[in-house]
């Protein structure tokens, strides 16, 4: 399962509408190689399955997360985070041993 907090929820459908996205678009979450510690996450908006996604759904807002990447944040919390020091979205990923300072990549 992948949750998607009630903070982060909002904001994904606040981006949605200031994107001009319609109701059918869901969060894509892919893990690639790269950063500092050596995994990645990746985000943007989609409409269309593809093979081999896992679809969740949480407080409102959907998540795709392809077959590949599911195996590096199974159980991970999506939250945002607002205000003067904020960090805008936060993965809260159980199976990440270590992460980088900016909290943008991650290793398992």
């Amino acid at each position: 399962m992948i949750n998607i907090s009630p903070e982060a929820a909002m904001k994904l459908a606040a981006l949605k509408k200031d994107d001009g996205k319609d109701e059918a678009a869901f969060l894509r979450v892919e893990v690639k190689k790269g950063g500092c510690s050596g995994l990645s996450y990746k985000m943007d908006f989609d409409t269309t399955p593809r093979d081999g996604d896992k679809i969740f759904e949480s407080n409102g807002q959907k998540i795709a997360v392809d077959s590949n990447s599911m195996l590096y944040i199974l159980g991970m919390t999506l939250d945002f985070s607002g205000g003067l020091n904020g960090k805008g979205f936060v993965f809260n990923n159980p199976n990440a041993t270590k992460h980088c300072g900016c909290g943008s990549s991650f290793n398992v």
